[in-house]
């Protein structure tokens, strides 16, 4: 797969965790490593981010760290040679972008913002994100469409512009892949058995109609009775339920229960997934992960975390003092990316018996991972966004999950189970002598209400009256070590 590295307190802590979780059981010599610090960048004029985006779209397994991209202070701060744009637009273009799904990640017995899950789908591409602008003054403006198939150009928009300061901007949505968006979003929503919303703005802007059309469209042809036969569509009236933007913000603080999911064009989708990260906790319990895809037709996916590079722990550890980092969000991305790089192994290699082998190793490796970082933190020693000032450090707790999953992985050693023995019945002894009469009365002593069975009451007011109740044993009689 590819591992994109970034820089600051994400970059430490992910650096801890593969040297400690995921390179003492794999071999991760065939993984491609690229630095898109802001150092690196610089150094390569930004060549080490073409190769990054050339090896994601010709692998198709992406983990990335977060990166940083530099203001105007920082590009004089780090003595860089200009201001380096965000990486994501590149990635997003060189991987044929179509959604980045952003879900609520959950650690059982553990109250979070939502309940149950939540789902996002936002359109990973368009909007004012890749936008034309500039500054003008009084005049016209002309919005010109020149064709590609040579047939006569037309006025988009005309507007006179009166004020003599103004800034004027045009971006455009592109549609085409909606529909693969629209399978993508259902697909997870039915697997996740969740209820979906569409969510746009259409009521003023007009231009969205399609978006909210071509999702409707789909879902009625290809996925609405198995919603209806899930049950999925009661609390929406059974159908396919529109949100206007503004109502989706107030229903995100109003749904806590979960059990939903969302799909949005790129720029709702970017501020609702935030509201959605504080209302669960911080952006530290959400996934973020872009799925586009290669020119044979199977899926890009590229991991990372859905929040940045953690500058103010990174300056607290450059300063000497402890930290304690939560790296849930880096970890579910490296385990998304590890996981997807070991299904495409085996769609690329149908008939090789041994890369189905490996990808049920990751599987397993993968999923006792997770459960050993959620029982980490269930038994109080998580870090300190979690377990409070008695917290652990991210040190500390990165060791802690070492140790866990140590010992979790060591229990599946043996590949069968050993031999159940079980004591053989005493009654068929050649010195046996038991009075069966006398047995018998005993029985039914016992059997008070007379229905030749003895309850857990009757059970225990004999085991009290024969005095064989076992006792409460102390700390120090417990031989077994608790899993801490």
């Amino acid at each position: 797969m590819v591992y994109i590295a970034g820089e600051e307190m994400t970059h430490y802590a992910t650096e801890l965790f593969v040297d400690q979780w995921i390179k003492p059981y794999f071999d991760i010599s065939t993984w491609e490593t690229y630095d898109l610090s802001c150092k690196s960048r610089d150094v390569t004029d930004d060549k080490v981010l073409h190769d990054a985006v050339e090896a994601g779209a010709r692998i198709g397994a992406i983990f990335k760290e977060p990166t940083i991209t530099p203001s105007t202070v920082q590009v004089k701060e780090m003595g860089l040679s200009k201001a380096f744009g965000s990486p994501n637009g590149a990635m997003r273009k060189g991987w044929n972008g179509i959604t980045i799904s952003r879900d609520t990640i959950h650690i059982k017995g553990i109250e979070l913002g939502y309940k149950n899950q939540v789902l996002f789908e936002r359109h990973a591409v368009g909007g004012e994100y890749g936008a034309g602008y500039n500054e003008v003054g009084a005049g016209t403006l002309l919005t010109t469409y020149l064709p590609d198939d040579n047939s006569p150009p037309f006025v988009v928009d005309k507007r006179d512009l009166t004020d003599d300061n103004n800034v004027v901007v045009v971006y455009h949505n592109p549609y085409d892949n909606v529909k693969e968006l629209a399978h993508i979003f259902f697909g997870r929503c039915l697997e996740h058995k969740v209820t979906p919303y569409i969510v746009t703005k259409k009521t003023v802007f007009k231009w969205q109609e399609g978006f909210w059309s071509t999702m409707k469209e789909i879902f009625e042809k290809d996925y609405k009775d198995t919603f209806l036969k899930e049950g999925l569509l009661e609390r929406s009236g059974n159908e396919l339920t529109h949100l206007i933007s503004d109502a989706a913000t107030m229903q995100l603080i109003r749904w806590t229960d979960g059990g939903f999911g969302m799909a949005a064009h790129n720029y709702d989708g970017d501020m609702l997934t935030d509201q959605i990260a504080q209302v669960h906790r911080s952006p530290g319990f959400i996934t973020s992960n872009l799925v586009g895809k290669s020119d044979d037709g199977s899926l890009i996916k590229e991991f990372e975390a859905s929040h940045g590079t953690v500058s103010d722990l990174w300056n607290d550890h450059l300063a000497g003092k402890e930290t304690s980092l939560n790296p849930l969000g880096l970890v579910e991305a490296m385990i998304g990316a590890m996981q997807h790089a070991a299904m495409l192994d085996v769609e690329k290699h149908p008939d090789d018996a041994s890369k189905l082998e490996v990808k049920m190793k990751v599987l397993n490796f993968t999923e006792t991972l997770r459960e050993a970082m959620h029982n980490t933190f269930r038994y109080g020693q998580g870090t300190r966004d979690m377990s409070g000032p008695s917290g652990f450090s991210t040190e500390d707790f990165i060791g802690k999950v070492a140790w866990r999953l140590n010992r979790y992985l060591a229990m599946q050693d043996e590949e069968a189970p050993p031999p159940q023995l079980v004591e053989p019945t005493r009654k068929y002894r050649r010195n046996l002598n038991i009075d069966t009469e006398a047995l018998n009365k005993m029985f039914r002593n016992y059997d008070k209400d007379g229905d030749g069975m003895i309850g857990y009451t009757e059970f225990e007011d004999m085991m009290l009256h024969l005095n064989l109740a076992p006792k409460v044993k102390t700390l120090e009689e417990d031989e077994k070590a608790p899993d801490v």
